[in-house]
This record gives structure tokens, C-alpha cells and sequence, in this order.
């Protein structure tokens, strides 16, 4: 022991080292831990403390509980995989890939002879470290279909979706079965694309936009499930001085987003004054069936410059706010999806048409209108 604490001081204490050979020695010393775990488990070092031999390994080594058990079946399998474990030693393979090879042995158990290690580390050369795990879940399924599909039961009951407030935001969690996982990522990329040269979102954030358009659409599109005999949509309540808004469960929404879900929103007004509902009534500020196909007839996607969103994934604006008097007009009427239309309402851009041309403008950009000579005005 004491001649490996030199030979590492002697390696920290040098520059200029090769990392390949640097990294295989690496992998060797993982194997040898592999090693000396299961023989200790296999002595019962782990019933003296009273542990189970994971939560033992686990706290050996100070790693996670998943990790300890990487080690442990590693530790058992080179046993039975000699030509694996000499690979290892020689530096011919990696620790990271003799550990796929070593888990579908495990996986295996008495079918493990089905291995063909020669052929396993000419795998382990071809491909990356993902797709050889995929390699060895597709030889699993053919080995041993029965066992195959009894742990993908198994974990497919271990699948969640936990939403939480997190302040005034909202904090997703969830392990998904691969099917719906590999449906929400195909949709999500759909919509991650970036949406003009001002789309300046990062990738997470483009995400995050991407998964509220799929809600939203699916909420519009009418097509979930009524709830108390009613089609589930998003209800905000506001009150009159102001546009102060809220969401039905009471959380505070700003002004600006009530003036953009005014724009063509599926829902009901109800106007409150002191907590009593005064008014109640259908809006008419939503473009109608004749101007969503006028709209339609016009415009092919959202109409902000170098937008690809199709018409379908998009709300009607009124170019002239609502909320400020503007009128439900076909020729005042743009569709935008729900990227740009934040931007006009929540992110100060201004959107001016001039014939059949729509020109976004951003905040603190100056606008040149000719009103009297010399006399310009600025976007705010």
C-alpha cells in the first residue's frame, strides 16, 4: 500500500503525462477495487458493520449506492469473463466498457455462456460506450426475451411526474418509461428550433417554451378528457383597475400576460370588483371562425420575419391591443405563436405593419416615422 501512495505522489509530482496510458492504468486499479470488493463482501466484511453489501460498498469507497453496485457485479463477473479481465489488466479495454459486458453477464446468469468475449471486445472497440449498452440490451432481449421483459416491467413501475411551485415558477421532476420519453423528446425537438435571427433563448429555455406549446395546443385542440363536464383550459381572473390578474388557483400573473391571453383566448370573462362578481358574459374579443380564415388565407406560418411555426401552433393578435381599445378586425390581425407573441407583450417589441410587410421592432430600438421633418420616434 505504502508503494502505491509513492508511485501516485510521484505521478501528481509530473507533468506532461500520457493520458491514454494514464487513463488505462486508471481502469486497471478500478478492476483491482472491483476485485477486492467482492472478496470482501464474499468474507462478510460488510456483516461486521451491520450494512447490506451495497450500502457497505457504498460507504467504503464514499460513492453512490448505484456506483457501489456497478463495482460489486464487476467484481463478480470478471470471475467468470478470464478473457475480460485480462483485457482490463493489459489496458485493452476500459473499466466503462468491461462493465457493459460485465452486466449482461450478470443480467445472463445461467445463460451468461451465450458471451462471446472475444467478439464482445471487438464491440468494445467499434463503438461508444452508449451505443454498446445499446448493443447489449438488444443481445439481452435476444438471449433472454422472458427475463428481458420482466425488468423492463420492473422498471417501468418505477416511472413518476411530480410538479411543485417553486416561488412564482413551477418545478418539474419526473422518470418516464422510454417509450413516452423518446415521444416527448421527438415532440420537444419539433418545436426547439430557433425562431429567427432574434431568438436569442437558450437550449433549455427553447425547451421549456417547446413543452408549454405542446400543453397549450393540446389544451385548444379540445381533445382531453372534460372535467367536471367542462373542456380543461387555463382560467385568469382579473379585475378591472389595471388588468391585475391571477390564475385560478389564485396565483398573481402580471398585467402583460393577461393583455397577451386577452389576444385570443378561449375564455370566459368574469370581471370582479371587491372579490363580487359583477359582470359575467362571452368575450367578443377572439377572432372568429370567417377571420381565422382570412388569417389562414394570408399567412401560412406566424408572421414574425423568419418564423417556421405553422398557423396551426399560432394565437390571433390584435395589432392594436385589445385591452386598449383595438378592435377584433381581420386586417388588424396577425397570427403569432407563442414565442414572438410573448415578445410583443411581455418582452416590450413592437410590431408594425406596413402593407403586407410585418417589421418587429425591439425595446430601445429607434423607430423613424415620419411625422414632421426631423422629428422621430422611438420604440418603448
Amino acid at each position: 500500500m505504502f508503494k502505491l501512495r509513492e508511485a501516485i505522489d510521484e505521478l501528481e509530482a509530473q507533468s506532461g503525462l500520457d493520458v491514454r496510458e494514464l487513463s488505462a492504468h486508471i481502469d486497471r486499479l478500478q478492476a483491482i477495487l472491483c476485485r477486492e470488493l467482492h472478496e470482501a463482501t464474499r468474507r462478510g466484511d460488510h456483516v461486521l458493520e451491520g450494512k447490506t453489501p451495497n450500502a457497505w460498498a457504498a460507504s467504503a469507497c464514499r460513492v453512490s449506492a448505484s456506483s457501489a453496485s456497478d463495482r460489486l457485479c464487476v467484481g463478480e463477473q470478471l470471475n467468470n469473463l478470464p478473457r475480460v479481465a485480462e483485457a482490463l489488466r493489459s489496458g485493452d479495454v476500459g473499466y466503462q466498457a468491461a462493465a457493459v459486458i460485465c452486466h449482461l453477464s450478470d443480467l445472463l446468469g445461467e445463460k451468461r455462456g451465450l458471451v462471446d468475449e472475444e467478439k464482445w471486445l471487438e464491440y468494445s472497440k467499434q463503438f461508444s460506450i452508449k451505443n454498446l449498452r445499446r448493443l447489449a440490451e438488444h443481445a439481452r432481449f435476444v438471449a433472454d426475451p422472458e427475463g428481458a421483459e420482466r425488468d423492463s416491467e420492473e422498471d417501468y413501475e418505477q416511472r413518476y411526474l411530480h410538479l411543485s411551485e417553486l416561488g412564482a415558477m413551477y418545478k418539474l421532476d419526473a422518470v418516464l418509461d422510454r417509450e413516452c420519453g423518446m415521444a416527448l423528446r421527438t415532440a420537444l425537438e419539433s418545436l426547439t428550433k430557433r425562431l429567427g435571427e432574434t431568438d436569442n433563448r437558450t437550449p433549455k429555455q427553447r425547451r421549456a417554451d417547446a413543452f408549454k406549446e405542446i400543453v397549450q395546443h393540446s389544451l385548444d385542440q379540445g381533445t382531453l378528457p372534460k372535467r367536471n363536464g367542462a373542456r380543461p383550459q387555463l382560467a385568469v381572473h382579473f379585475t378591472v383597475d389595471g388588468l391585475k390578474g391571477e390564475l385560478a388557483d389564485g396565483m398573481p400573473i402580471p398585467g402583460k400576460t393577461v393583455q397577451r391571453l386577452a389576444c385570443d383566448c378561449s375564455m370566459h370573462r368574469v370581471v370582479k370588483a371587491e372579490s363580487m362578481a359583477i359582470d359575467v358574459g362571452r368575450a367578443k374579443r377572439t377572432a372568429q371562425p370567417a377571420q381565422w380564415r382570412a388569417l389562414k388565407a394570408r399567412h401560412r406560418t406566424c408572421a414574425a420575419p423568419g418564423c417556421e411555426r405553422p398557423i396551426g401552433w399560432t394565437q390571433a393578435h390584435h395589432l392594436e391591443f385589445w385591452s386598449r381599445g383595438g378592435q377584433t378586425n381581420a386586417h388588424r390581425l396577425i397570427p403569432l405563436c407563442y414565442y414572438h407573441h410573448r415578445l410583443v407583450h411581455e418582452g416590450g417589441w413592437q410590431v408594425v405593419m406596413a402593407g403586407e410587410r410585418v417589421d418587429f421592432i425591439p425595446p430601445e430600438t429607434p423607430l423613424m416615422l415620419r411625422r414632421r421633418w426631423g422629428e422621430s420616434r422611438w420604440a418603448a
